[in-house]
């Protein structure tokens, strides 16, 4: 089954890396043929990369400059050192390494899952550089999510029978949305593996921030705009209405997890008319 989605007229992807303080850091680029509109910064969920953004990255370029990077440990970014463990506040001060070598600011952020909480901090520490944030999901826990999420997302350990490569798929299996082909899922699958033992870092990194993210999404003044398909963060992005104080929120109870490959051009109209109404209004 063919992407959903029509190709959209604009530049194709390319890629660079740029020194960051663990290494180098991945990001993808796409350059529209004329820029009218702030730039904005696509941040990905764990364990995945800027790969999540691929397809709906050139319709979002339809008049500005778009990247999306991979957290370090993440996709094609070098690894950082297993102690101290890395934190959300850590990925947005790499994130922003990126920015600063290869943007203007300010800035548009939008974020899926953990990258929504990526976005929220990336904007707190430098919130002038920031114009809006568009969570894809917005991970409000409780207690009782954290609790049950860390016996969920446990690393598995390698073995011969691959029992870690095989709750993976069942897992994408499980949670693939509309439109989400088994090629999109084997895809997904590969961004798993890259970073090796080190695939959940990402995960242990999104549950420690959990009181942070509620209290900083809370403080936060910019515009934001939470997209609400219908996976595993449905319920708990509701509870960002009561914590928001600029921010509204929208269900897509017909999409679910690999809706901005499988409905791409879809998916860029909802984002690019919350950046264009921000923009109208500044």
């Amino acid at each position: 089954m063919a992407n959903l989605s029509p190709q959209p007229p604009h530049p194709q992807l390319r890629r660079q890396f740029v020194d960051g303080r663990y290494g180098q850091l991945h990001t993808r680029i796409c350059t529209p043929g004329e820029s009218s509109g702030a730039p904005l910064v696509c941040l990905h969920m764990s364990p995945k990369s800027g790969r999540l953004f691929a397809e709906v990255m050139p319709h979002l370029a339809a008049g500005r400059l778009v990247l999306a990077p991979d957290y370090p440990g993440h996709g094609e970014s070098d690894l950082p050192p297993a102690e101290p463990e890395i934190r959300i506040e850590d990925f947005a001060t790499e994130i922003w390494r990126v920015v600063d070598q290869l943007a203007p600011t300010p800035v548009h952020f939008v974020g899926h899952h953990t990258g929504a909480m990526v976005a929220v901090e990336a904007a707190s520490q430098r919130p002038a550089d920031v114009l809006s944030v568009t969570c894809i999901g917005a991970p409000v826990f409780t207690d009782e999510d954290l609790e049950r999420l860390h016996r969920t997302y446990a690393p598995i350990p390698i073995d011969e029978e691959g029992t870690r490569f095989r709750v993976m798929w069942e897992r994408v299996l499980h949670h693939r949305g509309p439109g989400m082909t088994l090629q999109m899922a084997a895809t997904s699958m590969a961004e798993n593996l890259r970073a090796g033992d080190s695939y959940e870092w990402g995960h242990r990194a999104a549950f420690a921030y959990g009181a942070t993210f509620r209290q900083k999404l809370a403080e936060l003044s910019h515009p934001i705009f939470i997209m609400n398909p219908a996976d595993d963060c449905f319920e708990q992005s509701k509870r960002a209405d009561a914590l928001m104080t600029n921010g509204t929120r929208r269900d897509y109870l017909q999409w679910g997890h690999g809706f901005l490959s499988a409905h791409s051009a879809a998916a860029a109209e909802e984002i690019s008319g919350f950046l264009q109404k921000v923009e109208r209004s500044a």
